[in-house]
């Protein structure tokens, strides 16, 4: 399934939905559900669903596979929200070794390598798909960063590594935009991001979730980022030195991991500008791709 989260152009309600027809249109399952005369009640969100667990989702791929007519909206007719408008918790790990050495020219300690390490995102920071982000006036250096994001289906404590992947409900684009020199600078004081990551809009998730079971494997999967229609950065979720098992089972030991929570990938090596030695401007377009996701824009102001 490829899910989202909507509002119709003429109303302020987030609707849950599935693409069809490679996204001309927009399935609201709420409404299929009721049509069909079915619950309806795990079709109240995104968060709804997950929650709702295995039975839920097996409901939904068959209201998908009927779709009736009178709950289809057109692409056009419809905009496309955050899947997960207000995630309960966001984590964002650093696995790209690339990425967080530098190309090699920066040695990790050995702690990288052994635990995978990972900081806490403003998770009320959120936008979605083609949104504008209004940058904070009293930074200048922005940059995007290029992730894969996993979203927790079934949660639980202590979960072990074999079999940690089943708790995936499915994946999505996050572009964790940054402030570099408010980062630069707070860093010095050794406590991780904050300030510099957490302003509005910020975390940039989207264009949909794809269900793990359509995915595919999520450690081959082509990754770009482009700004202003020229690519940037290409690279591959294979890159990754910890996986997505090892951050599940790395955060949920002695704490519960619940249904709805992110857990990104970190950047991919490359995938920001920092990397490449340059920076966005205001009035720049960031599109960032993965293969079997989609396109994730983001206009900065």
């Amino acid at each position: 399934m490829r899910l989202v989260t909507f509002r119709r152009r003429d109303s302020t309600e987030d609707r849950l939905g599935a693409l069809l027809g490679g996204g001309a249109r927009v399935l609201d399952l709420h409404e299929a559900a009721e049509t069909m005369r079915m619950p309806a009640d795990s079709f109240r969100g995104m968060q709804s669903l997950i929650e709702a667990g295995e039975d839920a989702w097996d409901r939904a791929r068959d209201l998908i596979t009927v779709a009736p007519a009178g709950a289809t909206r057109d692409a056009g007719a419809i905009v496309l929200r955050a899947p997960l408008p207000r995630p309960i918790r966001m984590r964002d790990f650093t696995v790209f070794e690339a990425h967080a050495s530098l190309g090699g020219t920066r040695p990790l300690p050995p702690v990288w390598y052994k635990w995978p390490v990972y900081y806490k995102c403003n998770h009320l920071a959120v936008e979605g798909p083609d949104a504008t982000v209004r940058w904070p006036s009293a930074s200048n250096d922005i940059d995007y960063e290029l992730e894969l994001a996993a979203v927790i289906g079934r949660g639980g404590t202590d979960i072990a590594r074999d079999g940690a992947e089943a708790h995936i409900f499915g994946y999505t684009i996050f572009n964790d935009l940054s402030a570099r020199d408010w980062q630069f600078e707070e860093m010095t004081v050794g406590m991780g991001p904050g300030r510099s990551k957490d302003f509005d809009g910020s975390n940039v998730l989207g264009p949909c979730i794809v269900t793990a079971d359509e995915i595919g494997d999520p450690y081959a999967l082509t990754m770009v980022a482009r700004v202003n229609g020229e690519e940037w950065s290409r690279g591959s979720s294979g890159g990754m030195y910890h996986r997505f098992d090892a951050m599940i089972e790395f955060s949920s030991e002695a704490q519960t991991l619940h249904p709805g929570e992110i857990l990104g990938s970190g950047t991919v090596g490359t995938g920001c500008g920092f990397e490449l030695g340059k920076y966005l401007k205001r009035g720049d377009e960031v599109e960032l791709e993965i293969e079997r996701i989609g396109v994730l824009r983001t206009r900065i102001v």
